[in-house]
């Protein structure tokens, strides 16, 4: 055993024997107790006001959180109590305390969930402070935190052990709470455009929706397996049939897939859908929405990602797949864009591996993403993608090669993706089969034929645009983390 090892065993064991000797004087972990502020609210009401003045509005306090600093300077000790909305500094006195309680206050160790009653004032120091009248211990920390000024700096603890994360590191807590107000934005922006929001299933019969490897599970009462959802599409556009023309929903996802910077096996996307809408009104919406974040997030358009600034104003520069592709590989001839051999040989020629019979549109997305995303920085919609990579978009009238499609990219890394969706039943059972060919040639992420769905568009489905965006690539813009694990409270890890 280490010597670390054991000073840390040696510290649980003092902090147990803390909680028996509480324990034998009656304590019990109390269910309940009475507060009345949180630190948040009382420096927005005595944050600015001066000494006197607080002095004068007398104001007692009584307010719960966990201990994370303890000063003890004889009779007089100092201490600070962070809650769920900001940390405060305690004050206690033995002229205050009887001499028990400022003695079993001594005795509390940093990281213990505690309860105080006092009256605000002002230190010294101008510091806003409770002057301690009652504390208590409401529940007894048993294990020591990580150093204050070292924290969790070791990445891979802070992903498993998120809850010490966000004890040590108010930078980590922010994330989270600018998480939450991102989607409360996104629900607000679309309830306004009466954009009505639905639950759709996440155990599916087919794994539809997408290009994407399933998670099987089984039903044990029904006795067949179910996927969960790789997308939601499916059951949103059969919605669209029923007649709820303008819906959304912010679900949760999962692809067996591989695990990276910007990918995680289950995550958070906004799928919506819009009947009488072109993918060019979605491209606007998108727009906007991310404006509207940005204005809510930092009162400004103009944000900071990886040591780099993004003007967010708008608006957003637009280019085909294939005119950037012709961008980022200037030799390419863009006559042959659409020549299978010319394709398959500068596939290899870029060390992209790709199966003998693929075809011609898969093999230019394939040097689109080779080539060409990692260089899309600035806020860009690409559109006009290769129908043989689109097997639920409508081709384009005047090209049917290509279908009218959109995605959207910043620093990099695609956030959106949005349809002129495919309503016509005879084309998308025909796009189907394609895609059970590939999947019967080995293609395991290549769709299945979805009959309820064709039977559904065949009642008819209006023209409708359809909309995806990754949650959790939006915050890591918005909060200008590097890896999805920085936005995702608890990531999917391998066993230790």
């Amino acid at each position: 055993m280490t010597e670390k090892k054991e000073d840390q065993n040696k510290l649980v064991e003092e902090r147990r024997n803390k909680l028996l000797s509480m324990r034998e004087e009656g304590f019990n972990y109390p269910i309940s107790i009475e507060i009345d502020a949180i630190v948040k609210d009382l420096f927005e009401t005595y944050g600015k006001s001066t000494r006197e003045e607080v002095i004068d509005a007398n104001k007692t306090v009584k307010i719960a959180g966990r201990m994370m600093a303890k000063r003890i300077m004889g009779k007089s000790s100092f201490s600070k109590v962070v809650d769920s909305s900001g940390s405060i500094q305690l004050f206690l006195n033995s002229k205050n305390l009887d001499e028990k309680t400022y003695n079993n206050f001594k005795t509390y160790d940093v990281g213990d969930i505690i309860w105080v009653e006092g009256v605000l004032f002002r230190t010294k120091t101008d510091e806003l402070t409770v002057n301690v009248g009652k504390i208590e211990v409401l529940s007894k920390s048993l294990r020591p935190l990580p150093e204050k000024y070292h924290g969790l700096t070791d990445t891979e603890t802070r992903y498993r052990k998120r809850y010490l994360d966000l004890i040590m590191s108010d930078d980590s807590k922010a994330v989270f709470q600018k998480r939450s107000k991102i989607v409360t934005t996104i629900r607000a922006f679309l309830d306004q455009k009466e954009i009505l929001e639905v639950e759709t299933p996440m155990m599916h019969p087919i794994a539809g929706g997408a290009i994407a490897k399933p998670f099987i599970t089984h039903h044990n009462t029904l006795d067949r397996d179910f996927f969960l959802r790789i997308a939601p599409e499916l059951y949103l556009k059969r919605l669209v049939v029923g007649g709820l023309h303008r819906v959304y929903e912010i679900n949760r996802s999962f692809r067996n897939e591989g695990i990276s910077t910007k990918h995680n096996p289950e995550f958070t996307m906004l799928e919506l859908y819009l009947a009488y809408a072109s993918y060019e009104e979605i491209m606007t919406l998108v727009e906007d929405m991310i404006i509207d974040i940005a204005i809510a997030l930092n009162g400004s358009t103009t944000i900071q990602y990886q040591d780099r600034e993004y003007d967010l104003s708008g608006p957003y520069k637009r280019m085909t797949l294939e005119e950037s592709v012709i961008q980022y590989n200037p030799k390419m001839d863009p006559k042959k864009l659409r020549d299978r051999e010319t394709l398959l040989n500068t596939c290899k020629e870029l060390g992209i591996k790709t199966n003998d019979d693929a075809s011609t549109g898969k093999l230019l997305f394939e040097i689109f993403e080779k080539t060409v995303e990692d260089n899309l920085i600035e806020p860009t919609f690409i559109t006009g993608y290769p129908r043989d990579v689109s097997p639920l978009s409508r081709a384009n009238d005047n090209d049917p090669w290509l279908v009218d499609r959109f995605e959207f990219f910043i620093a990099g890394s695609e956030l959106a993706n949005g349809f002129q969706e495919l309503n016509d039943p005879d084309d998308q059972s025909d796009r189907f089969k394609a895609q059970v060919k590939e999947r019967n040639d080995g293609d395991d992420e290549a769709m299945v034929f979805d009959q309820d769905y064709i039977e559904a568009l065949e009642y008819g489905m209006p023209p409708t645009s359809g909309l995806g965006v990754g949650i959790d690539r939006l915050v890591m813009l918005f909060t200008e983390s590097p890896s999805i694990r920085d936005v995702l409270l608890f990531p999917h890890m391998r066993n230790k």
